[in-house]
């Protein structure tokens, strides 16, 4: 069963490799959509599903 969540760390692999100063300016730039996380303490964890919608939405735009 594949996960539910996912960490920073986790998601920014997916997505090439970035910093986490680029996933910030991301989560806080409203006309990128981009998914929100949930934080748990000082933990965010994105929502698998979400994060795997929006980069197929992404996918989508590119073509």
């Amino acid at each position: 069963m594949p996960p539910k969540h996912i960490t920073a760390h986790q998601l920014r692999e997916v997505l090439g490799g970035i910093s986490d100063m680029t996933l910030w300016r991301w989560i806080n730039d409203p006309a990128k959509r981009f998914p929100q996380p949930i934080k748990i303490g000082a933990c965010r964890l994105w929502k698998a599903d979400e994060v795997t919608a929006y980069l197929e939405n992404q996918a989508l735009k590119a073509s």
